[in-house]
């Protein structure tokens, strides 16, 4: 998600817990980071997501946060743990940037190089996010002054990634939230007049008019739309998009 307010994700994330093990197969291990101001919070539990205590506490709790990255699992390389679990997160040029991935790589060991970025467990996700900032610091030792350069680069970095297989991915430092689309990623963006929204996975609808101010927008990505009754964005392969504050601010074929 990426809002230019404060947010409530628990609608979102209702229907995305059931995709982690009732209604969907990824049911090894499901996470979630919210920022606030210059910091993070992320809650991770290595066990389906739909049946989670935790994911019951994040449901239930109203987590406010203008920028959102959530991840259920289904394990293909590296072993169910709570270290292999996404998101991931890293401190980069003085930022914390979280990452999570959707896909599969091979031989992705050819990723794990020199550099100040190492995983610490043994999925190609988490290979792959420290490649990409190891890639992102040898080109920028400094923050990046064109941040927007910064993203078309990394596009390019994406798509080299290509070559291992399939990486759907999301990034993002707070501020900023970038996706890549490898095969499937949709979005969609909320904004005056708002409507009512109802949920595939769970029978929930919610009338975001009585929720949200006339100035409010809200972007949300999923591999899958969330909802039955809106019209969701549907990536190309080889395409990335960036959004600020809920807004769109490059869409780019590569």
């Amino acid at each position: 998600m990426s809002a230019n307010v404060q947010t409530d994700i628990g609608f979102s994330f209702t229907g995305f817990m059931q995709r982690g093990g009732r209604t969907g197969p990824h049911r090894d291990g499901w996470g979630i980071t919210f920022y606030e101001d210059n910091g993070y919070q992320t809650f991770k539990d290595p066990s389906p997501c739909y049946d989670s205590p935790m994911a019951r506490l994040v449901q239930k709790n109203p987590i406010k946060s203008r920028a959102v990255i959530a991840h259920i699992r289904q394990a293909n390389r590296g072993h169910v743990a709570l270290e292999n679990t996404h998101p991931f997160t890293r401190e980069q040029w003085g930022d914390f940037w979280t990452f999570a991935h959707n896909g599969q790589l091979s031989d992705y060991q050819i990723l794990l190089q020199k550099g100040k970025h190492q995983p610490v467990g043994d999925t190609d996700s988490e290979a792959a996010f420290c490649w990409l900032l190891n890639e992102l610091d040898r080109k920028y030792p400094q923050k990046p002054a064109d941040m927007k350069a910064m993203f078309r680069y990394l596009g390019d970095l994406c798509l080299q990634l290509q070559a291992f297989g399939i990486a759907n991915l999301l990034l993002s430092n707070g501020t900023y939230l970038f996706s890549f689309c490898a095969n499937t990623l949709h979005w969609i963006t909320r904004r005056s007049p708002f409507g009512q929204a109802r949920l595939i996975d769970e029978d929930i609808t919610v009338d975001f008019q009585q929720e949200a101010t006339p100035n409010d927008v809200v972007t949300i990505i999923a591999t899958l739309p969330l909802t039955s009754n809106e019209h969701w964005h549907k990536m190309a392969a080889k395409h990335y998009v960036l959004f600020h504050d809920g807004v769109n601010i490059a869409d780019k074929s590569i």
